[in-house]
């Protein structure tokens, strides 16, 4: 009798231990699988990261960006009369903001519509603004403006070619 309980309780052991192996066996091929998985969508973000890679070098090219200048920046050349010896420039830039201040930001920002006045010889100083006449009218026309005696200076090459051309539209400007 004790055989056969010992037989029982081996034969029960065995069958445990066959379990245990099968789902050791199952949990593995379920890590190999997520693992090949990964190792799909890792080696898919690298091909992805190259190729953005290769487009980025593309973008940024200095060809490329030189024909987008020429095209759409419509640039002068620099002239000789905008530079200026190192003399003529002011020793330190304005200070906008007192060192004891407790919010120099909020300073900075109060102080953004009446900026210190400087004037170097490479930088023109500011032109008068137009002047706004208002005609007696009713009190419920609007008033009117009067145009500046000159023309503001046309938008574009130096020789004024390309003047006439609508500003580029938002969106891809490289083709």
């Amino acid at each position: 009798m004790i055989l056969r309980v010992l037989h029982l309780a081996v034969i029960g052991t065995l069958i445990m231990a066959a379990a245990y192996v099968y789902r050791i066996k199952y949990d593995s091929t379920l890590q190999a699988e997520r693992l090949a998985k990964i190792r799909s969508e890792v080696r898919r973000e690298r091909d992805t990261i190259a190729a953005l890679r290769a487009e980025w070098g593309e973008l940024e090219s200095p060809s490329r960006i030189e024909a987008l200048a020429k095209r759409y920046l419509h640039l002068k050349p620099i002239a000789p009369t905008q530079f200026d010896k190192l003399d003529a420039l002011p020793e330190q830039p304005p200070q906008l903001v007192k060192p004891d201040s407790r919010d120099p930001i909020g300073e900075v920002i109060e102080n953004l519509e009446e900026p210190p006045p400087t004037v170097t010889g490479s930088i023109w100083p500011p032109a008068p603004a137009p002047s706004i006449a208002r005609s007696p009218t009713p009190a419920d026309a609007a008033p009117t403006t009067t145009a500046p005696t000159t023309a503001p200076p046309a938008t574009g090459s130096a020789n004024g070619t390309n003047a006439g051309m609508p500003a580029a539209k938002s969106g891809r400007l490289d083709r």
